[in-house]
């Protein structure tokens, strides 16, 4: 048994019939190896019985290690709270893609030995901070993992805003959107929208407009130390909103200001020893192997 993780959490989709099992198989393994698990309290309950509940942060104020079963989304999730605590977490994947969660499902036992073992690499993601401003009064604010979105709260429509890089103006603009992404979401919605993939170790921003009213509108990277600020034109018709990571909304009026500036939480990801972006990036985009 390892000296530097003794006590490791588990995280998983609840209610979903592939993680159940794999969290089955991981509780057990890990108490046959001697250490001490906890396990989220919305997935405990499917364990079965002697297992130990706790909620998301008594895993990341008792463990060592935290290990999500999912896909990214989970990770997302997990990750927007873990992030404040200092404990690695590694994913074992059960989505789609799996960018943030390279253990696999079917054979992690050979993988999590090594990683247990001490035999892993350490990389920090940051994370994204957004507040959202009325009259110079925080109503509301949250972190992302990969991107916050200023969108219109129904239908795809145009909006109108204005947006500064550290107080200075750069344009306004009239798009259905922005999209502001850490180089940790720049595989997820901002590459659809059009955005470049920024390799994770760069400290940088990339603001990607959604379906532009001006063609010469393209995306732009910006130092992650810059305040990022929108400005939502009083003209917009109706509130919108400006989602984290597609999952936690803050509502925003006409003429709030939202502030994105770089959080000071990191998330630190635990990778198998021999993990290789690149590698990652080929796999799930489907580029060409090497020639020779």
């Amino acid at each position: 048994m390892s000296t530097e993780f003794h006590t490791i959490g588990l995280i998983g989709k609840p209610h979903h019939q592939g993680t159940n099992l794999t969290l089955k198989r991981l509780h057990h393994w890990l108490k046959m190896q001697g250490y001490d698990v906890l396990v989220e309290e919305r997935v405990a309950a499917e364990l079965g019985k002697d297992v130990r509940a706790v909620d998301l942060l008594d895993i990341g104020e008792h463990c060592d290690l935290a290990i999500v079963v999912g896909g990214d989304g989970n990770m997302l999730g997990a990750a927007r709270v873990l992030a404040r605590f200092d404990l690695g977490v590694i994913g074992v994947n059960r989505g789609n893609l799996g960018f943030l969660t390279d253990l696999p499902p079917d054979a992690f036992e050979e993988s999590l030995a090594k990683v247990l073992d001490g035999e892993y690499a350490t990389e920090h993601r940051f994370l994204l901070e957004a507040e959202v401003y009325r009259h110079g009064e925080v109503k509301a604010s949250n972190t992302a993992v990969n991107e916050a979105v200023l969108h219109p709260g129904k239908i795809a429509h145009m909006i109108e805003f204005e947006v500064y890089i550290d107080n200075q103006f750069m344009y306004s603009q009239r798009a259905d959107g922005m999209i502001v992404s850490t180089p940790t979401g720049s595989t997820a919605y901002s590459l659809s929208a059009g955005g470049a993939i920024l390799t994770p170790n760069l400290e940088a921003l990339i603001l990607v407009p959604m379906f532009p009213h001006t063609l010469s509108c393209r995306p732009i990277v910006v130092d992650a130390s810059s305040t990022i600020k929108l400005v939502v034109s009083p003209e917009n018709g109706e509130n919108l909103e400006v989602s984290c990571d597609g999952h936690v909304t803050l509502s925003v009026m006409p003429g709030d200001e939202i502030i994105l500036r770089r959080s000071k939480e990191r998330l630190k990801l635990i990778h198998p020893k021999g993990h290789n972006y690149f590698h990652v990036l080929r796999n799930k985009l489907g580029w060409g192997s090497k020639l020779f």
